[in-house]
């Protein structure tokens, strides 16, 4: 990669890139937002894509209008260009719509689990609160352990599997950290799991945005069986999220949600239920959203996936190397320059408080960040090394200031000169923390 290129290739087919927006001295900047694990912009062509379907809007399955059928029958195609964009298995598995990765592994917590708490879900130390707390009212879960630098210990995977003898149903994990980007070796894992008659989830809402993603269905021990994801990561902010999983999971037992078009027939006795995935999808689905997905993984698809991968880790590596070069600054994440992980980089500033360096980034250079834990609050009190005992000052005292980092997350439309821009203000604050401590 030439680093001397300034400006990314796919920086057009993003809306509001170049949006101007306020400083705090009144003076006006181009946004630069590095907050995209959070949220991402629309791709012009999903908001084309919208705007063209508009006209043909209608509600679906059951109306017998044009419009209708045109609508239902889009709806439902949707759900064979999901299963192809991470070649999963059409006959075996099923496309359900939720609204987004939250409510999928709500959603599959839901159905995996028969009234006890004797199975055990194998969930990770380095999981986002979603793929952590759905399980934790419905199974006895355990946690798999990362090693020093928060990476996830395939030993200690095998130890867990091992030890619970074969009552481990799912092993859950995120495909990619949202807090320090690292990407798992989920085909490992899944055979790590297979083979100790367990199943896999992968938490796919940061991975799926920036990889490509194989669910392998013809491989017996590396298939992934379960997969979750959300529109608003992969530059379709319209409120679709995804699960992916076998249909026979779904063919038992009653969705927790249920009411209009989940239902063949019904009367005041019984009720026959449809077949999945619509006994999946109470109420009136959000068609806009699946228009809106359906475009976005069609722009990806014809970007290619291996040249968003290769885009971001180029810019990934380049903002670590300025970085490193600042004096006081603490990055808590690690990998070689050719170990998979994703652009996301968290890092502190010694003496200033992440919220502090957060806001002085947007009031005074118009950069977005985020900062705090990111809702993996475990995470990050391991990677920041915070006792129990601190913890316990913190649950008992609510007004103190809470631990955490700044993130940086790149979207393939980000520049090698915006992180230009980021990294020379951040040695200014490097330089000068109580100049910059007092503006915010």
């Amino acid at each position: 990669m030439n680093y001397k290129l300034t400006q990314s290739n796919y920086r057009h087919l993003v809306v509001g890139a170049d949006t101007k927006i306020p400083l705090q001295n009144g003076q006006f900047t181009a946004a630069i937002n590095f907050d995209n694990a959070a949220s991402t912009p629309p791709f012009v062509s999903v908001m084309e894509e919208i705007n063209n379907f508009s006209t043909m809007y209608s509600s679906i399955h059951r109306g017998t209008g044009y419009k209708s059928k045109f609508s239902s029958q889009l709806f439902e195609a949707a759900r064979s260009v999901v299963l192809k964009f991470v070649n999963a298995e059409p006959y075996h598995d099923t496309v359900i719509f939720v609204k987004n990765t939250t409510e999928a592994i709500n959603k599959l917590s839901y159905r995996l689990w028969h009234g006890n708490k004797k199975s055990v879900i194998l969930s990770t130390w380095m999981e986002h609160h979603s793929n952590d707390l759905p399980w934790r009212n419905k199974f006895h879960v355990d946690y798999v352990q990362t090693d020093t630098h928060g990476k996830l210990s395939l030993e200690n995977l095998e130890y867990k599997l091992k030890k619970h003898k074969g009552n481990v149903k799912l092993v859950t994990v995120t495909g990619a950290s949202n807090v320090t980007g690292y990407v798992n070796p989920i085909h490992k894992i899944a055979e790590l799991a297979h083979r100790y008659q367990a199943k896999i989830l992968v938490d796919g809402a940061q991975l799926v945005p920036h990889h490509a993603v194989n669910m392998k269905p013809k491989n017996p021990l590396q298939h992934i069986d379960y997969l979750a994801f959300s529109a608003h990561k992969m530059y379709a902010p319209f409120g679709t999220g995804v699960l992916i999983g076998p249909q026979e999971t779904f063919k038992q037992g009653i969705s927790e949600f249920v009411g209009g078009g989940t239902v063949e027939t019904v009367n005041h006795d019984w009720v026959v239920w449809s077949n999945p995935p619509h006994k999946e999808e109470a109420g009136t689905p959000n068609v806009m959203g699946i228009v809106a997905l359906v475009a976005a993984i069609n722009t990806l698809t014809a970007i290619d996936m291996r040249n968003v991968d290769y885009y971001e880790r180029e810019l990934t590596n380049y903002a670590n190397q300025k970085l490193k070069s600042i004096p006081g600054i603490t990055l808590y994440s690690h990998t070689a320059p050719d170990e998979p992980r994703i652009g996301i980089i968290p890092f502190n500033i010694q003496g200033i408080a992440h919220h502090q360096v957060a806001a002085m980034l947007s009031k005074e250079a118009g950069i977005a960040v985020r900062s705090g834990c990111f809702c993996a609050q475990p995470y990050i009190q391991q990677l920041l090394s915070i006792s129990p005992q601190q913890m316990d000052f913190y649950k008992n005292n609510a007004d103190a200031p809470r631990p955490g980092m700044v993130r940086l997350s790149f979207g393939l439309y980000n520049d090698f000169s915006e992180i230009n821009v980021l990294t020379h203000f951040l040695k200014r604050i490097s330089k000068h923390p109580t100049t910059f401590r007092n503006l915010v």
